[in-house]
């Protein structure tokens, strides 16, 4: 399978806390991000989340806080989730 996507990733080690609707709170490590989402290390991914849902992200450890973003689940793999960035 041929790798489809259109926009360049960039390999960003940081840490993200994601917001679940039934969930709650996870801390976890992102591998990957680009213009349009953001990939996240999870263990058990497949139990956790599922395509199309909706999380709220916000990266942790900076010297001011962070924004808190809007992320839908686009992929599900064994090791992480894919997560799109939602713009209003």
């Amino acid at each position: 399978m041929s790798d489809q996507r259109h926009n360049v990733r960039t390999p960003l080690k940081v840490r993200l806390r994601i917001e679940h609707p039934l969930h709650g709170e996870m801390l976890v490590s992102t591998r990957d991000i680009s213009d349009t989402g953001v990939y996240i290390l999870l263990d058990q991914a497949h139990d956790l989340l599922t395509i199309g849902e909706r999380v709220s992200g916000q990266v942790q450890g900076l010297p001011m806080e962070a924004p808190i973003l809007q992320l839908e689940v686009v992929r599900v793999e064994l090791l992480g989730v894919g997560l799109r960035f939602i713009k209003d």
